[in-house]
C-alpha cells in the first residue's frame, strides 16, 4: 500500500477539529473534505475509516503511548494528536509516517495495546462511562461496546412514496453500486461498501434517504396510517419525520416542531426532494403546545438523550457523556413527557424514543411517569441493541391516551 503525506495532515486537521475545538466528528470530516476539492474517492475513504477509528480507540491509543489523562480537550491532549496518528498507523499498517517525525518504542507500544490493564481502557471509554453503563447494564455493557466499536455499515430507507426497495436495489445496480435488502426492514438496504452517496442520481430522484436501521424501525411503530393527524415533537432534521410521510403515503398531515430553524430548514429541503407535501415545520414553545392541545392522533417524542446507543456511528460521544450531561437530559426528558403529551387526543398514541441504552432515560421515565399520569397506558416496550442488529441502539415505548 502506497501511503500519501496529505493523507496524514488531512487526519490531523480532523483530529484537532475534534479534540481542540469539540466539533463532531462527522462535521470535522466534512469541513476538511470541502476545503480538499483535489482529493479522490481514495483520499477521502482512507481518511475517514483512519480518523473514525483514531477517534473510537483515542484511550486506548494514548495508553499504548504512556499517556493517561482524561482530560481529552485540554492542551496535553491536543499535542499528542500526532502521535496517535502515528501509534494508529503501526499497529494497523506497520508504518510511521516520516512526516509526522515521531519515534516511540515499538515493542512498548505493541505490548500496551494488546495488553490493557481495565475495561474502560480495553473498551476505550471513560473510566465514568465505563462505571456507568456497567451500572445500568451490567455485563452487556461490554457487550455493547464490543459491537459499537466497529466501522458503522451504511444503511438507505427506500422512499416508499415513489419506489420499492426492489426499485432503489436497481438504481443503484445501475450506478455501479452494490446493495443488498435487510432482514426484517421492509425498505432497508445496505451498501457493500461505503461511497458518497448524496452524489448519485437515485439520491437526487428522491429515492431514498440515510438511515441507520434501527432508527428505521421507529416510525413503524408509532403505528401511522394515511390521513392521521401527526406531530413529530422533537423533528431535528426530520429522518423519522420523512419515514413518517411516506408511511402515511403522502396524505393527511404531519406537524414537525423543534427548537433549531436551521433544522427545520433543513428538513423542508429534504421532504422536497423526496417529494412529500403533506409536512409543515413548525418551532416548538409553550404557546405552540398550547394550541395543537389534544389535536394529535399520534405523536412522536424523539427525545434528547446522551447517545449512548450511537457510539458506533459518533465515536466522539465517548468523550461528551458525562454526568452533568446525563443530568441534564433526564430532566429534559421528563419536561417533554410532561409538558408536550397535551397535544396528543384522547384514544391517540405516543412513542417515547431514544438513542440511548440506559434504562434510567428509558424505561425508568416512563414508569415515573405513569406513575404519575393514570389517562395513559403503556402498550409496548422494546430496545434494538447493537450487538444483535448491527443496527444503532434505540429504545422505544408507545403509551395510548385513554
Amino acid at each position: 500500500m502506497t501511503f500519501h503525506n496529505h493523507w496524514f495532515t488531512g487526519l490531523i486537521e480532523i483530529l484537532t477539529r475534534v479534540f481542540a475545538y469539540q466539533e463532531y466528528s462527522d462535521k470535522a470530516i466534512q469541513a476538511v473534505f470541502q476545503s480538499k476539492k483535489k482529493w479522490g474517492a481514495h483520499d477521502r475513504a482512507f481518511v475517514a475509516e483512519n480518523a473514525y477509528e483514531i477517534i473510537r480507540w483515542n484511550k486506548r491509543l494514548r495508553y499504548a503511548l504512556g499517556v493517561t489523562t482524561e482530560d481529552y480537550f485540554k492542551k496535553e491532549a491536543i499535542e499528542i494528536i500526532p502521535a496517535l496518528v502515528a501509534a494508529h498507523t503501526y499497529l494497523k499498517y506497520d508504518y510511521i509516517p516520516d512526516l509526522l517525525n515521531i519515534k516511540f518504542d515499538k515493542q512498548k507500544v505493541k505490548d500496551r495495546w494488546y495488553n490493557p490493564p481495565s475495561p474502560d481502557i480495553e473498551k476505550s471509554v471513560s473510566a465514568w462511562l465505563w462505571q456507568k453503563g456497567y451500572e445500568q447494564l451490567g455485563n452487556r455493557w461490554g457487550i455493547e461496546l464490543d459491537s459499537m466499536n466497529t466501522l458503522a455499515p451504511v444503511y438507505l430507507r427506500a422512499n416508499s412514496h415513489l419506489v420499492s426497495r426492489e426499485e432503489l436495489l436497481k438504481a443503484l445496480h445501475q450506478e455501479g453500486i452494490e446493495a443488498r435488502m435487510v432482514e426484517g426492514l421492509p425498505h432497508a438496504v445496505q451498501l457493500e461498501k461505503r461511497l458518497n452517496v448524496f452524489r448519485i442520481g437515485a439520491f437526487h430522484k428522491g429515492y431514498f434517504e440515510v438511515q441507520d436501521g434501527g432508527s428505521q424501525l421507529i416510525a413503524p411503530f408509532l403505528e401511522v396510517e394515511p390521513g392521521m393527524r401527526v406531530i413529530d415533537a422533537c423533528a431535528g432534521a426530520g429522518g423519522k419525520t420523512l419515514h413518517i410521510g411516506s408511511l402515511m403515503e403522502n396524505k393527511g398531515h404531519i406537524i414537525a416542531m423543534d427548537v433549531s430553524p436551521a433544522k427545520l430548514n433543513e428538513l423542508k429541503h429534504r421532504a422536497r426532494r423526496l417529494k412529500l407535501f403533506n409536512i409543515e415545520t413548525r418551532l416548538i414553545d409553550n404557546k405552540q403546545i398550547k394550541r395543537l392541545a389534544a389535536s394529535a392522533d399520534r405523536l412522536l417524542l424523539d427525545v434528547p438523550c446522551t447517545g449512548t446507543g450511537v457510539i458506533k456511528r459518533n465515536p466522539d460521544a465517548k468523550w461528551r457523556i458525562n454526568q452533568n450531561l446525563l443530568e441534564d437530559v433526564l430532566e429534559k426528558q421528563k419536561d417533554i413527557l410532561e409538558s408536550y403529551v397535551r397535544m396528543l387526543r384522547k384514544g391517540g398514541k405516543f412513542v417515547y424514543a431514544t438513542c440511548t441504552l440506559f434504562p434510567e432515560e428509558n424505561e425508568r421515565q416512563i414508569e415515573a411517569f405513569l406513575s404519575e399520569n393514570n389517562s395513559f397506558e403503556l402498550e409496548e416496550m422494546k430496545y434494538i441493541y447493537p450487538s444483535e442488529t448491527n443496527f444503532d441502539g434505540f429504545f422505544m415505548a408507545r403509551l395510548k391516551k385513554r
